[in-house]
């Protein structure tokens, strides 16, 4: 069965940053589209990042335009979130999603398979 496990999260200063790896088993990594998404208290799941499979293109939310980067090594099955001048609006559990095909990205729904999820604080 398709296994994702994240890690990396942790608490860090605003203005800091964090990369966080979600390493994956049991599916052909490298024709998966992989996202990640965060969940804040109070809040719904919402995007933030995607990568496709062979020919990795990547696609963010606005919110962490210019500031996060996606990436996979299909190599070693992982894909990575690499998060620069963290806010204290990033403050959320992240988790990591994959699913077999392209098309729609950006819903919850759209992603079959999903990790335990990281915690990521970004204190003020």
């Amino acid at each position: 069965q398709v296994q994702l496990v994240e890690s990396g999260g942790g608490l860090v200063q605003a203005g800091g940053s964090l990369r966080l790896s979600c390493a994956a088993s049991g599916l052909t990594f490298s024709t998966y589209v992989m996202g990640w998404f965060r969940q804040a208290p109070g809040k719904e799941r919402e995007f933030v990042a995607a990568i496709t499979g062979s020919i990795s293109i990547t696609y963010y939310a606005d919110s962490v335009k210019g500031r996060f980067t996606i990436s996979r090594d299909n190599a070693k099955n992982t894909v990575y979130l690499q998060m620069n001048s963290l806010k204290p609006e990033d403050t959320a559990v992240y988790y990591c999603a994959s699913k077999a095909y392209s098309g729609r990205l950006y819903y919850t729904s759209d992603y079959p398979y999903w990790g335990q999820g990281t915690q990521v604080t970004a204190s003020s």
